[in-house]
């Protein structure tokens, strides 16, 4: 069983790992040992070994490893990892810490800490993917290399993303995974950070999507003081309908011989007449849906036809019967109970098909839906999809094993002392609906600010990026780059940001910094994408500005559609110019992009 969307960009490179183990022996320390055993180094004038942590480690947990890592090297776990395979590569020096905590007397999570000899006073906290188990490295190096102090936790197991069978029988990891193991971490890294270096933290930062997503609502809402700046991507905030969604999902598609049964293979064509149908509701043909929720889709053009003006589609071997055309239409409707066709979990949004597949999972139940039912809702391994019904819904809403749904919508405490915070969320999202993050948004508007979106967007920002699939990439060729969580190790495992575009105009992360220390709203952020989408040798293709809800991109009619300096946002701001030059193109140092505002916290 494949496992879904993007999220299966470790696992397709397990195969890498094996050869970057070789890198990593030779550019580390073997560091599997007690950490007191380890020779003592300096970073940045401080000592990287356990006795600079001991007064403040609490008894339940210990330095699992400890170790000076050099400039230009790896750190990772490359043969135990399951969720992040790929260590970062070309490190700046630091000092790199895994603790392990007793969350209870049956479970325990582990945690992962980057401390840079360059620190530039900032705390990030990093977030997970599925029901994965691992600490995020790769995230980790990303952060870094900004100079953050950086933290990830493996939220309590060992797994894939789409392996939940850790969970049977486990209450203690289910909370471990639902927000223990990211608020344990969060505290008692930040005293680690602080105590490292000797000063106190000048900002905390959080960045996460999907899973990591939820991860960062959850503890904004469980903890409003926890962060100052919060990047929330594809947020599965709605744990207990979203999952029991993607198990209801198999009956709408199998068994693959039911007439209703769509081919994932068709689901790019299918995709393709709906681009044709609804790319130029914005106004400009350019291949992308810029407006899903305006797309009113023609099911004739994709019914099967002999007629003389019925779409090539129609006309093709691909083309959808009836019961198909059923099954689509429940993928845009979301969860509509049986009993009333009352809507409880919104639906995808036109121009997600080519990324379908990850819910209808090749006329197989998600791994996502069933694996939740099995383990975390039933305990029973042997359950059916074909035996899911509505009632499933309600005990899930009675349990919410892990205590991991975030739908505490009222953000007043989080807003009041400060605190700013971004969602964004792909259009083409075909595993969370982009429309789940909008509802999230919606619901915390009306909690916090009484539905004034204007008072709301003091604190609270969206972004909807057309085209992009779920926190990056594009099956369109949208711009989908943007800093956002997990999108450098698209790129690559020694890459951070966007790759010559290290700026709070291109990067959304520099973009909420500024926003927090500066007083400067994200009105707007320019998504890059190359010819070839994850190679960055192979040159720009596309800028564009994603604006901030409810501002919208507009082409200004007459300049290169390919080029951001051709578009502005619905209020009538430019967007930043953009050389295309090969300068540009060049990795930026951050500390020399931002390192008037790191200054500020030198001592």
């Amino acid at each position: 069983m494949r496992c879904p969307g993007f999220l299966q960009f470790s696992v397709r490179l397990v195969a890498a790992a094996s050869s970057l183990a070789a890198t990593v022996a030779s550019t580390s320390a073997t560091g599997n040992g007690d950490a007191n055993t380890k020779t003592s180094r300096q970073v940045g004038g401080v000592n990287c070994d356990a006795q600079t942590f001991a007064n403040v480690l609490p008894s339940s947990a210990k330095i699992e490893r400890i170790e000076h890592v050099s400039a230009g090297s790896s750190f990772g776990e490359p043969g135990t990892d399951l969720m992040y395979p790929i260590p970062p590569t070309n490190l700046p020096e630091l000092c790199a810490v895994i603790i392990a905590v007793a969350s209870s007397p049956v479970s325990v999570y582990r945690f992962g800490i980057f401390l840079p000899a360059e620190w530039n006073g900032r705390f990030l906290a990093v977030g997970n993917g599925g029901f994965g188990g691992g600490i995020n490295w790769l995230d980790m190096g990303a952060g870094v290399r900004y100079g953050f102090a950086v933290v990830s936790t493996d939220t309590g197991h060992n797994s894939t993303t789409g392996d939940v069978s850790w969970a049977l029988n486990e209450p203690e990891m289910r909370t471990d995974w639902g927000w223990r193991a990211i608020h344990g971490m969060v505290q008692l890294g930040k005293t680690l950070v602080a105590t490292y270096y000797g000063k106190p933290i000048g900002h905390s930062y959080y960045s996460g999507c999907s899973t990591g997503g939820r991860q960062g609502l959850k503890e904004v809402q469980i903890s409003p003081d926890s962060f100052d700046g919060v990047l929330v991507g594809a947020p599965a905030w709605y744990t207990n309908h979203l999952n029991t969604w993607c198990c209801k999902v198999a009956s709408y598609n199998w068994p693959a011989t039911d007439p209703k049964h769509i081919d994932w293979q068709t689901l790019p064509l299918i995709g393709a007449e709906i681009v044709r149908q609804c790319d130029n509701n914005d106004g400009v043909a350019d291949g992308i849906i810029s407006a899903p929720e305006q797309c009113n889709i023609n099911y004739d053009g994709l019914r099967c036809s002999t007629a003389e003006n019925a779409s090539n589609f129609s006309k093709s071997e691909s083309c959808l019967n009836e019961q198909q055309i059923g099954t689509l239409q429940h993928m845009y409707q979301g969860y509509q109970l049986d009993s009333t066709g009352e809507v409880v979990m919104p639906g995808l949004l036109p121009g997600s098909e080519n990324q379908m597949y990850t819910l209808l999972n090749y006329s197989n139940a998600s791994p996502y839906g069933l694996g939740y039912i099995r383990y975390f809702v039933l305990n029973n391994p042997m359950f059916q999809a074909d035996q899911f019904n509505d009632s499933l819904l309600q005990l899930a809403e009675a349990l919410d094993p892990g205590n991991a749904t975030a739908d505490d919508y009222n953000l007043a405490t989080f807003r009041d002392r400060g605190g700013k915070m971004l969602l964004y969320h792909g259009a083409a999202d075909g595993l969370v609906p982009t429309t789940a993050g909008s509802l999230y948004y919606d619901r915390a508007v009306n909690a916090t600010s009484g539905g004034n979106v204007t008072e709301a967007r003091n604190f609270f920002r969206r972004l909807e990026i057309p085209g992009m699939q779920h926190c990056g990439l594009s099956p369109v060729g949208a711009p989908w780059a943007f800093g956002g969580a997990s999108q450098a190790g698209m790129l690559g495992n020694d890459t951070y940001s966007v790759p010559g575009y290290a700026d709070a105009q291109h990067d959304v992360l520099l973009a909420l910094v500024d926003w927090v220390e500066n007083g400067k709203p994200i009105d707007q952020v320019i998504a890059t994408t190359w010819q070839t989408a994850t190679k960055i040798s192979t040159g720009v293709a596309k800028q564009r500005p994603i604006c901030a809800y409810p501002d919208t991109a507009k082409w200004d009619g007459s300049g290169n559609m390919d080029d951001a300096a051709s578009w502005s946002c619905g209020n009538g701001s430019q967007p930043s110019q953009v050389a295309h030059s090969g300068a540009s193109m060049a990795y930026m140092n951050p500390f020399s992009v931002i390192g008037d505002v790191f200054r500020m916290f030198s001592i």
